[in-house]
């Protein structure tokens, strides 16, 4: 599958070059190198499991220095409540140390499974109360990270900031205009930067399924987002 040429360089072109293919204007040795940043990240953080598993309490709190963004961000962006996902995030970690001697190593980053603790945490409160869902912007994500960089890296003016911000704004309100599912698979995918078999794990789906859902994700956030914007 592959990107319509129609599409422009807005920010959900930045979706659908890392969903559907990695852009030509970024060369193999720079992908080459991220690649291997991340795969050693990913060992080091299962060593940190382990080490965790046989006793060692700072081991755990280095997880937790880690993850606690990611894990805080996730459930933010889902409750839309600052005071709540302090509370869920806690609890996911507490959760994630009485369990830490269950989980074993199968191939993928150990943040997808706190996420996955947090994710549970959330349809529990989910279930058990009605909210409105807010879209908190400056928490969950910061000011030209991707995918909501806009335009070239070089050091931006207070008019730039202005504009990125808007349209951090504007996407992520049409993020939280998605479905359900959709918006799940958006908010893993990209804010926190799972792949798609973390992310199929996180939602019980096979990989196949996560990425017909993230191309209609793409497809209707096109649809969503402003003229000016895509």
């Amino acid at each position: 599958m592959t990107v319509p040429t129609t599409v422009s360089r807005g920010p959900v072109f930045m979706f659908a070059e890392r969903v559907f293919g990695r852009s030509s204007a970024v060369p193999l040795s720079r992908q080459s190198a991220d690649e291997e940043r991340a795969e050693a990240a990913k060992a080091e953080a299962w060593d940190l499991v382990r080490a965790a598993q046989d006793g060692d309490s700072s081991a755990f709190g280095r997880l937790y220095d880690r993850y606690v963004d990611v894990v805080y961000r996730y459930v933010l962006f889902r409750l839309g409540d600052r005071d709540l996902a302090e509370d869920v995030t806690s609890e996911t970690f507490l959760r994630a140390l009485r369990r830490i001697t269950s989980v074993s190593y199968q191939g993928r980053d150990v943040g997808a499974w706190f996420v996955t603790i947090a994710r549970n945490l959330v349809l529990d409160h989910v279930k058990s109360s009605r909210f409105r869902l807010e879209v908190v912007t400056d928490e969950v994500t910061e000011p030209g990270s991707a995918p909501f960089s806009v335009g070239a890296a070089v050091q931006a003016g207070p008019e730039q900031e202005a504009i990125s911000r808007a349209t951090r704004t504007e996407l992520l309100r049409c993020v939280a205009e998605l479905g359900d599912d959709q918006r799940e698979c958006i908010v893993l995918r990209f804010l926190q930067g799972l792949s798609v078999a973390e992310t199929a794990e996180i939602m019980n789906r096979n990989e196949g399924a996560i990425k017909a859902l993230q191309h209609r994700a793409v497809r209707r956030l096109a649809q969503l987002l402003p003229t000016g914007l895509r």
